[in-house]
This record gives C-alpha cells, sequence and structure tokens, in this order.
C-alpha cells in the first residue's frame, strides 16, 4: 500500500512550483501525493513556507503548530518543512517548534527524497504535478534578486539572482505543453535581470520569443518586472508575437521622488512615467499591473497625495496595494524608524484601494460590448468562469458566463461578448461561429 504525503502550499507562485517539482518527484518513486487538501489524512506532511512579510510569517507559524499539534495526537508519522520561513529561520524554528522531524530551506529541499529512503530523480528535473488547471502553468525562469530594495527581505532570503539556462527553460515548457498546458505565467523575483548573471546581458526578450516559437504555447504572460533598465527589445517582442499576452505586471511602489529614493529604487518619478508612456505606445492595448505601498518610512502626506494622483492619472488596469511592514535585516529596519503608526497605514491603503476600484469598474464598464478571445477555468455554480488574456489567473478579473446552449470545454479558447460589467467582473455570451 503506497504511503500518502499531504503537501500544503504558502505563499506565492514560486513556491508552487517547487511543490509541484517535489510532488513529482515523491509519485515517481513510489508515493500518493495530496495538495492542499482540505482534510489531510496521510502520514507525512511537508508544509512549504513563507515568509516574505509579517502576515504570511504568522500564517506559516500557524500551520506548522497545526500540524505539529497532529503529530504530537499521534495523527501523523513525520512532519517536514521547507520554503522561504524555514531558509530564514531554521534554527530558531528547530528550538521553537521541535516535533518538526527536520527544516530545509528553500534550495536543499531535494535532502527531503534522501531523508525518506529515496533518490532524486535528475532525469526528470524539468517534469511537474501540475496543481493548477491542467491548461495553464507558472513557469519561474530564475531564482534570488540583485535588487536592494529598502522594505524587501527577498534577496535577504533568496540570495542573488540566478537565472536558469534558456535550453532547461524550454525542456520545461516542451514537456508542460505534452501534459495539455496552453498558458504560461512567466514568473521570477524580477523578470527584467533574467540572463545578467548567466550571459552577461539581459535575455528576457530573447527568451520570451523562443518560448513563443514552442508549438503548443497559446498564451505568455509576464509577471513581476522592475522599472528601471527595462529591457526595451521587449516592447517589440510584445507587439509582434500574437502569444505574448498584452499584458505586464510591473512593480512600481511608489511615485514620489522622496520615496522612491527612500525605498532605493533607483528610479525616478520622471523615469516611471515615461516607462508607462512607451509601454502604452509601443504596445497598443496593453494592460498593466501594478503593486503599490504606503506607510514606509518617511512617507509625507505630500507623498501619498502625489501617489493618489498618480493612480487617478495613469488609470492602471489591475493594481494591488499593501502597508509597510518592518522587515529585520532590511535596510529600511537598520537605517529609518518605522514611525507612521498602523492606523494611518490602513487608512491611507484602504484610501488608494478605493480610487483604483472605481478606476477598475470604470475600465470594465467601458467593455461592455466588445469582443474578446477567452480561456476557460472552470464552473462555478451556473457559471462558465473564464479569462480574457488581460487577466491573470487568482488575481485578476474573471468573465462569467451563464452555462446555457452549448457545453464548453474546460482549458479550451472561446469568443465572447461582452455584455454587463461588476466592479471586479465581466459578464459576457459565447458568440456562436
Amino acid at each position: 500500500m503506497k504511503k500518502r504525503i499531504d503537501i500544503i502550499t504558502l505563499g506565492c507562485s514560486k513556491n508552487l512550483v517547487d511543490s509541484e517539482q517535489l510532488i513529482r518527484q515523491l509519485e515517481e518513486v513510489g508515493y500518493e501525493v495530496a495538495h492542499d487538501p482540505e482534510n489531510p489524512r496521510g502520514n507525512i506532511a511537508v508544509i512549504n513556507t513563507c515568509g516574505f512579510i509579517g502576515d504570511a510569517k504568522e500564517e506559516s507559524i500557524r500551520v506548522i503548530l497545526e500540524f505539529a499539534g497532529q503529530k504530537e495526537a499521534g495523527n501523523l508519522e513525520k512532519l517536514y518543512v521547507m520554503g522561504c520561513l524555514s531558509e530564514r529561520y531554521l534554527q530558531e524554528l528547530a528550538v521553537e517548534i521541535p516535533q518538526v522531524d527536520k527544516y530545509y530551506g528553500k534550495f536543499n529541499w531535494k535532502e527531503l527524497l534522501e531523508d525518506l529512503g529515496k533518490s532524486y530523480r535528475h532525469e526528470i528535473e524539468t517534469e511537474r504535478t501540475l496543481t493548477t488547471p491542467g491548461h495553464y502553468a507558472y513557469l519561474k525562469i530564475s531564482e534570488g534578486c540583485d535588487r536592494t530594495c529598502s522594505y524587501c527581505a527577498i534577496p535577504i532570503i533568496t540570495g542573488k539572482h540566478v537565472s536558469r539556462p534558456v535550453e532547461e527553460i524550454l525542456a520545461e515548457v516542451r514537456y508542460l505543453v505534452s501534459q495539455g498546458v496552453k498558458e504560461f505565467q512567466v514568473i521570477a523575483q524580477e523578470l527584467t535581470y533574467y540572463g545578467l548573471d548567466r550571459y552577461k546581458k539581459q535575455m528576457l526578450p530573447g527568451l520570451v520569443e523562443r518560448i513563443s516559437d514552442i508549438p503548443g504555447v497559446e498564451w505568455i504572460r509576464l509577471h513581476y518586472a522592475y522599472p528601471a533598465r527595462f529591457p526595451e527589445e521587449l516592447f517589440r517582442v510584445m507587439r509582434e508575437r500574437d502569444n505574448v499576452c498584452k499584458y505586464m505586471d510591473i512593480a512600481l511602489q511608489h511615485i514620489s521622488d522622496n520615496m522612491l529614493s527612500m525605498m532605493k529604487r533607483h528610479v525616478t518619478k520622471a523615469e516611471t512615467y515615461d516607462l508607462i508612456h512607451r509601454l502604452r505606445k509601443e504596445v497598443p492595448g496593453i494592460h498593466l499591473r501594478t503593486t503599490l505601498m504606503v506607510g514606509h518610512p518617511g512617507e509625507t502626506e505630500a507623498d501619498f497625495e502625489e501617489l493618489k494622483a498618480f493612480v487617478r492619472e495613469v488609470r492602471f488596469d489591475r493594481m494591488g496595494a499593501f502597508a509597510y511592514s518592518e522587515e529585520e535585516g532590511t535596510y529600511a529596519a537598520g537605517h529609518y524608524r518605522d514611525e507612521i503608526d498602523q492606523e494611518t497605514k490602513n487608512n491611507r491603503l484602504d484610501e488608494i484601494m478605493r480610487i483604483q476600484q472605481a478606476i477598475s469598474a470604470e475600465l470594465n464598464a467601458s467593455k461592455i460590448g466588445r469582443r474578446f478571445n477567452i480561456i476557460i477555468d472552470r464552473t462555478e455554480g451556473e457559471y462558465y468562469i473564464g479569462r480574457t488574456e488581460f487577466d491573470s489567473p487568482e488575481v485578476d478579473p474573471e468573465v462569467l458566463i451563464k452555462r446555457t446552449g452549448k457545453a464548453l470545454s474546460i482549458g479550451n479558447f472561446y469568443g465572447v461578448q461582452v455584455t454587463d460589467s461588476g466592479e471586479f467582473d465581466l459578464f459576457g455570451e459565447i458568440i456562436e461561429g
């Protein structure tokens, strides 16, 4: 009888890729694996942790303690922890939660196979067992980050930027296409740095072109770009390649020169506006997603008013925001005093998101009557749920289509006319013929 392993993934899509690689390895050596089960019941549990910000760390610790309790109660034979939290706090966690059989960092999880009495299979290292719907996958092209943003602990956790070899990435894409994947979310901590360490030049545009050449790749979407020294050759690739989505996820964080300097972003307000203008001019119809931060040390009311004006003027298609929280070991923690109280941070966060929600509602309404190509992700109640090329899974708006008439297939593309909109989602009808 196969032993069952439950794997619980916390945090970002980059962690999810690690879990999918581990699942493939475990299945290859004979284990039955369940990912994020509603009711864990395996002999062994592996928790892949997040250590990015305070809330994520608290969730990771809560889940570890929950499973430690299950082990003490005799419901679990072995408990292992991996990922960003244990990479950063391995020694402390081993002392505080000794019920865990072994802690691994973010990069040495392959040792788990050896500790289970198995061998890591190098011949399948570009293969993964997907936890996403089978028609899309996340594609991680690098690890780490060489940027030195004041607030960010990621370089402390993951180390320097390390680009994966182009051929290795392409082999993984070919494998995933052979498994039915049509859509790729290309991810990294910092996409635009790709290639500088390994090839001594920015290689993202060339990599995207080569991925787009692979038969069966229908959509490529880019996540987590950095505004400074943006690789402008990417404009041409996005404009010319039909299967490269007109979508860019580029975290800007702020707009005032005062804050950009204090955040150590190495970009100015003028350069930021110029990049946005260039993106929209060179790639007509592009949808921009960004992330902003409020409450960073030194943010004055004038800085915040400037940020609000920026959001109103640029009208991002998609936007997220979060309040600053001090992370030990970062430049900000060592050089700035976190003097903005939590209530002010929360109020600023609520205010900036209210502005964006109104913009999102207006932009959604402007799509009524337009036609889009969508991919169907799932069914939910009386609706099929799909996305346009301008929508990334889990974080962006969806298109809801009533389940009437001809049945639609999950993972297939259909033409849709938008008939109505809400604050977040669109409603549509299938275009026949």
